[in-house]
């Protein structure tokens, strides 16, 4: 039986490269997001299935079920980023809204359509770890609600852990912008002397993801390069 796999915030950057990856390895991959032009043409491009809807709102995840595969072997909640407020409040709640709130919902949402040895898979990042204002608290959430979900559904055989990437160039998070001495300060940081790519952090979701890891659960797995130590 062929593996099904949704991807959220699966349009563009390490999204998209989870889900060619993949794609690649054999798996029915559906991809999520909000803007819908950008989600067809990844799902063109890379052979899976868009699923346009916003998953920071209850009805539009409930919504979007219908559409979504009955039986999910992987679920990647990779929907997230930076985002703004008009004040500081909402700035805060803004970016847990955008990281947290997202991947409770979908993952609440699929729940009992999680196969028998599914892995369920968060983007965190190494500012969980590391700090960063209101993104990195999100992001350090995202880790203790992963902790929680790895006993919830290991009954079943089921995985939840969090891959943690530090500086990914090519994608929407860093952008275009980037000045070089910016970048060349944070490649400065890691122990190989490079910037991450999308590949590097597929290839980690995608083993995490694979049957060969089924006594990898609860786990926060870093790809960045000795920027930060897992210890």
């Amino acid at each position: 039986m062929t593996r099904t796999a949704v991807v959220t915030g699966g349009g563009t950057g390490i999204g998209r490269a989870i889900a060619e990856e993949l794609v690649a390895r054999g798996l029915d991959v559906v991809i999520t997001g909000r803007r819908e032009d950008v989600l067809e043409q990844a799902a063109d491009e890379i052979g899976a299935r868009a699923v346009a809807f916003d998953a920071a709102d209850p009805e539009a995840v409930d919504a979007a079920r219908e559409h979504l595969p009955e039986r999910v072997d992987v679920l990647v909640n990779n929907a997230g980023g930076l985002v703004g407020g008009d004040d500081l409040k909402r700035q805060w709640l803004a970016m847990y809204e955008a990281n947290v709130v997202t991947a409770v919902l979908v993952t609440t949402a699929l729940q009992p359509r999680l196969a028998e040895n599914a892995r369920v898979v968060t983007i965190g990042s190494i500012a969980g770890r590391r700090g960063g204002g209101s993104y990195g608290a999100a992001k350090a959430a995202v880790e203790a609600w992963t902790a929680e979900l790895a006993f919830k559904l290991g009954g079943r055989g089921i995985t939840a852990n969090v891959v943690a990437p530090g500086f990914i160039e090519d994608t929407e998070f860093f952008g275009g912008d980037m000045s070089e001495q910016r970048r060349s300060t944070l490649v400065a940081q890691t122990a190989n002397g490079r910037a991450g790519t999308p590949a590097d952090v597929a290839a980690t979701v995608a083993f995490l993801t694979s049957p060969e890891a089924g006594h990898i659960t609860g786990q926060v797995v870093a790809v960045n390069g000795g920027a930060h130590l897992g210890r």
